[in-house]
């Protein structure tokens, strides 16, 4: 099936290879930061983790999301999901090679990935973070590839899809929730420390991945005429709804513990992050456009009217991912290293050549995604026709 990957229009064409010369470009800053190391980047001794572990965990959180599809298609037979089942596993396939590049681009040289492969930590949750993403990435190349053509050639998937498909469930939960433990067994860090630190890594992940494929899924009805189904988008973006409330809520209940507990270590990330501390304000006008974005997707999201509106589902859903991204790929990683255990506030702010390298990366997911949905989009119309 994937030379229908190498089929394409002039304007497809002109887009892989837009993809590609952007790439290029990309590598050339990585290859400075793999001979320099990671000191042309932001980040410092307090502030160990930047931009490409924030954009790790969000992008996580949007390949799990793809479980939100999954489990009304395969394990209720809502077949209404499956003109669009198959975009969300090849989405999620995507975003976990973004996380493994991610996490490569962040160790600074490559040799140390093979640190964590030689010399397994059976007590270190990166390793099994790692193990659970490459089994996440297996799992839905697998399924997502031999359902796809067994469509394509119109018989029933092998019977050995099930079990794989029953086990990607589970691991869907589970590369968001060990991506959090990441976090929650940091005792040094009070603003992690949280015992509700999975459960808002899956609200968040639940509203902005499936939002993400729903923009994606409009602008390629828009480019390629193939139409997801009005009912798989009502059904989705009441998903999102649900999600993004019990998200917001989440944060609420750590922002009551925090300051009715009025405890200093818990107080001062928030107020860093919404007032600003010890003179450090950088990330108070992002976090408040994040909280306003958030509620007013919402406001957009609950009334029945906007939701089905699709204007106005777009602008909610753009809304959506912009507020997620704050907070997630910016605000929590930021915030839980000022202050550090002593107090000192050091202010982190990404370099040119570390935003370069995440464009980068971000590009080499879109360059996976669109080959995919090429071919999956491909074999639908055909199969449809």
């Amino acid at each position: 099936m994937i030379e229908k990957a190498f089929y394409g229009s002039k304007k497809y064409w002109i887009w892989i290879l837009f993809l590609l010369a952007l790439i290029g470009v990309c590598f050339h800053f990585y290859l400075i930061q793999f001979t320099e190391g990671l000191k042309i980047t932001g980040m410092s001794r307090n502030v160990s983790w930047g931009l490409y572990i924030a954009q790790f965990t969000y992008m996580v959180g949007v390949a799990a999301s793809a479980v939100m599809l999954v489990i009304p298609y395969y394990l209720h037979h809502y077949k209404t999901f499956s003109r669009i089942v198959i975009l969300g596993e090849f989405m999620a396939i995507a975003a976990v090679t973004v996380c493994i590049l991610f996490i490569f681009v962040d160790l600074g040289q490559p040799m140390r990935v093979m640190n964590v492969i030689l010399y397994p930590q059976l007590h270190s949750v990166m390793f099994w973070d790692m193990t659970v993403l490459s089994g996440y990435l297996i799992l839905n190349l697998l399924i997502g590839w031999t359902t796809l053509e067994a469509e394509r050639k119109d018989v029933p998937p092998p019977s050995w899809v099930k079990p794989l498909i029953y086990l990607s469930v589970v691991w869907a939960i589970s590369i968001h929730t060990v991506t959090a433990f990441l976090y929650a067994g940091l005792p040094g860090r009070p603003f992690w420390l949280s015992a509700i630190m999975a459960a808002r890594f899956l609200a968040s992940a639940f509203c902005a991945g499936p939002a993400i494929l729903l923009l994606l899924a409009f602008i390629v009805k828009k480019l390629t005429s193939y139409d997801p189904g009005e009912e798989p988008v009502d059904v989705l973006s009441k998903i999102i709804t649900y999600a993004m409330s019990a998200n917001i809520f989440f944060l609420l209940l750590e922002v009551f513990t925090a300051f009715y507990s009025n405890i200093p270590d818990d107080i001062n990330s928030f107020k860093y992050l919404f007032a600003g501390l010890q003179g450090h304000k950088e990330l108070v006008p992002f976090m408040w456009t994040s909280a306003i974005l958030g509620l007013f997707s919402l406001a957009l999201l609950i009334p029945p009217q906007t939701r089905k509106n699709k204007t106005s589902l777009v602008i909610a859903l753009v809304a959506l991912v912009v507020s997620t991204w704050i907070d997630k790929g910016l605000g929590l990683v930021v915030a839980g290293f000022i202050p550090n255990p002593f107090d000192k506030v050091t202010s982190y702010t990404p370099t040119f050549p570390e935003v370069m390298i995440a464009i980068g990366v971000y590009t080499v997911g879109i360059f996976i995604l669109t080959v995919l949905w090429k071919v999956a989009i491909s074999v639908k119309q055909k199969a449809i026709s």
